[in-house]
Parts: structure tokens; sequence; C-alpha cells
């Protein structure tokens, strides 16, 4: 069930094609206007594999450590052209025996960059849950007055019988901060991830569009050379070769 407010590995060879999504037509002409999403969250909910499974309609089970890849496409929205800007982060996580987070400068930096927020939590991890709250917190201290769209990603769906975090709480918490709420998997909904991102997008692009020409906070983060699909054919190739490895000792 879908609450409004994570493909089979091996069916892929290592020199798989990372083809256009229909939703998403490359464009010819420049686009006119940005957006700009950075994606939060603490260790292990699958922050990157909502990413790749929204820009791609594929999943990818297994990733090295984090370092905060920026990822780019272009596509229409409501008519309009788009170019998207997606900054992925490392773990947020909290400080021992409190409620205040931890988090590296780079994710600060992505925060003040940001147009809008998606907040993702693993409802198999309630720790995950209790990070999200104080993110928000940090987020408005960057931004003690701004409009912030977000969106409240519980990711893991598939994963009911582990689950520690109820479909409620997270609707609440959504409620809360003023967001967006999806339950989803990466694993099994790439209709719901990208549903999810789609409305969020909507969102940001009314809100730009609202600013009538006025200047839009944020910094300028080093762009990739062209849509960072390199990055991703790397990940699943490595998915690939350890998944290969697996295999051969067993």
């Amino acid at each position: 069930m879908r609450l409004i407010s994570q493909d089979t590995m091996s069916q892929y060879s290592t020199n798989f094609l990372l083809l256009p999504i229909p939703e998403y037509p490359v464009l010819d002409c420049v686009p006119n206007k940005i957006i700009k999403l950075v994606v939060l969250g603490g260790s292990s909910v699958g922050k990157t594999a909502l990413v790749v499974r929204f820009l791609t309609k594929r999943f990818i089970g297994d990733y090295e450590a984090n370092t905060g890849a920026l990822y780019s496409r272009k596509f229409t929205i409501d008519g309009e052209q788009i170019s998207l800007q997606v900054q992925d982060t490392p773990f947020v996580s909290l400080e021992d025996d409190t409620d205040s987070i931890c988090c590296q400068e780079q994710i600060n930096r992505s925060i003040y960059w940001a147009d809008g927020f998606v907040f993702v939590y693993s409802i198999t991890d309630y720790e995950s849950y209790r990070v999200i709250r104080p993110l928000h917190q940090h987020i408005r201290k960057i931004h003690p007055n701004a409009n912030i769209p977000l969106l409240l990603m519980a990711n893991k769906g598939d994963l009911l019988r582990a689950r520690q975090v109820s479909s409620k709480e997270g609707l609440q918490l959504a409620s809360e901060l003023g967001g967006s709420y999806y339950e989803v998997s990466a694993r099994e909904n790439c209709e719901g991830v990208h549903e999810a991102f789609q409305q969020l997008c909507q969102e940001v692009s009314r809100m730009i569009g609202s600013c009538n020409g006025e200047k839009r906070r944020g910094l300028h983060l080093v762009r990739p050379k062209s849509p960072n699909m390199q990055d991703l054919k790397r990940r699943l190739k490595q998915a690939l070769t350890s998944k290969g490895k697996s295999a051969t000792t067993l």
C-alpha cells in the first residue's frame, strides 16, 4: 500500500548499456530550470539504491562506502524543460546517547546548496528513524526562514517481518516536518520510488517558479563532466563481480 505526503542482477552482463528512461527524454536544448535535490539519512538505509532506482529503474543491492556522488539528468516536468541534479551524501549519525547529529562539512554544503530535501530511513532500523528529526532541525539552522520542500521516504518496505518503525510513526513525522511521506522498497517498487521523487520535483519546480527571478540561495558544486552514468556502471560491475566471487567460493 502506498502512503502519500527501493531485479535480478544476474540478467545483466557487465557490458550493460544504460538507456534513456522514457519518462525523462534527453533534451536537445538547454533546460531553463535547474532542480537541486539532496538525499540525506543514516547508514545503510538505501539512499544510493533509491537514487539509482529513480534515475535508471535498476536496483543494485551492494555498494561501496558512499562518498557523496552528484548525479544529473535532463527531463521534462509539467511540459517544462528541467535539469535535475541529485546529491547523494555520506550517512548522518546520532552522537552517543544524545539526539544531536554528527555530519560532515560536505553534508552541510549540500544542505546549503539544495532546493529540495529527501530524508531516508529504513523501516527495519529504528535508529535511522531517530536521525530524521534532529537532521531536520539542523537544516532549519542553516535555512531558518526558507520554505523547505521535503520528502520523507521509509525504505525497505519489502522487509515487513523485520519492521521496527510503523507506518503511523512515519506519517506522524512527515506531518510534523511538513513534508510528503512514502513507504517504498528500492528493491521491489520502482513505481513508488519514481512517484515520490516526481512529486518532490514538481513541488520544487513550483517553488522556483514563484521566486519571480529572485536570487536563489546555494553554493555552486562542481558538476560531473557528464551525467554521472559512468559511476553507476562502475557500481553495477563491482556488484556483479562481488556476486561472482561469492558464487565461486561456494
